[in-house]
């Protein structure tokens, strides 16, 4: 395809990053009294529409809605936007088993905006119609559902949709034939490889254990990260350093929530050169990811305040803003 088919997109999208949240704003949320305080202001900015009202939940939801009403509006081709679809789509697989498994059925725990909504998700499940899932989806399905059956371990469940999930991104950005979004979907893998490490070191998981739940990418070796997982958190730090993530070793010795930053933060510096390219899918990827971010921290500081944490405490999860 050719770029100068994102000429219109990205000129809507350079008119829209004008209202994405700064570090500013985000200060402003972070100095309000409530929670009640936090959502009025972001109401006040557009959030939300007539049907949400002062439902906290359902003004976030509203506005993860829009930002892919925006990319489906605008972009030429949605395909590449796989490796962002997948982890809905993905978590819909995993709560389709399980509600297939229990006879427990719960529609709050899917998501309806992505390509296989949480009802299509049940059906296919429930009627073993494993054909109607794309590419390797199948395969996982009818894996996912044997093991929990069988075993009933919904750990195992887990951990053989979260890894298709993480394969399908990778493979997706590789398919993509856009340099910038195969580089966000090896960073995510990379990514999520590093915090199964991290959490594996912690709980006393095994080499076995791991290399089950991680993908393979470019940007780091598993097997190294494994062995320094399998020697502790501080080695998990030294490998780290010497990797495109060297900034997770710093953050890593710092502290948990710190380290859960780093990683989100990671993301957005990935995409933030984005903002000055004129002819590429970037800008689309970029805007994108930096509305699912500040979704995701004023989610942090509206918990937070529900909570009686301090600004502090809640200023050490918030992440860094695109713009």
């Amino acid at each position: 395809m050719s770029n100068t088919k994102y000429t219109y997109a990205v000129a809507r999208i350079r008119a829209l990053e004008v209202s994405l949240f700064s570090d500013a704003f985000i200060e402003q949320l972070l100095a309000c009294k409530s929670a009640e305080q936090v959502l009025q202001s972001v109401v006040e900015k557009g959030w939300g529409d007539m049907d949400t009202g002062n439902d906290a939940e359902a003004v976030l939801k509203r506005e993860e809605e829009k930002a892919w009403e925006v990319i489906r509006d605008v972009a030429p081709d949605m395909s590449v936007f796989d490796v962002l679809s997948y982890p809905k789509l993905y978590h819909n697989l995993k709560a389709a088993v399980k509600e297939v498994c229990t006879g427990v059925k719960n529609p709050a725990m899917f998501y309806d905006d992505c390509p296989i909504p949480g009802e299509e998700m049940y059906q296919i499940i429930e009627s073993r119609e494993f054909s109607r899932l794309p590419g390797n989806m199948s395969q996982t399905a009818q894996e996912a559902l044997d093991a929990l059956l069988h075993t009933g371990d919904g750990q195992l469940c887990d951990i053989i949709v979260d890894r298709a999930a993480l394969e399908a991104i990778e493979e997706a950005g590789k398919k993509s034939g856009e340099p910038i979004i195969e580089n966000y979907a090896d960073t995510t893998v990379a990514i999520a490889d590093i915090k199964i490490a991290v959490r594996s070191q912690k709980t006393g998981k095994s080499a076995d254990f791991m290399r089950s739940a991680m993908a393979e990418c470019d940007s780091l070796s598993i097997d190294q990260l494994i062995r320094a997982a399998l020697s502790g958190a501080e080695e998990i730090a030294q490998y780290l350093e010497g990797t495109s993530y060297a900034g997770g070793a710093d953050a890593l010795r710092e502290s948990p929530s710190a380290f859960e930053r780093w990683c989100d933060n990671r993301m957005i510096e990935t995409l933030r050169s984005q903002k000055y390219e004129t002819f590429s899918v970037g800008p689309l990827l970029g805007y994108l990811v930096a509305r699912q971010n500040e979704i995701r921290t004023v989610r942090i500081i509206l918990t937070g305040k529900q909570n009686g944490f301090t600004d502090e405490a809640i200023r050490e999860r918030i992440r860094e803003m695109y713009v």
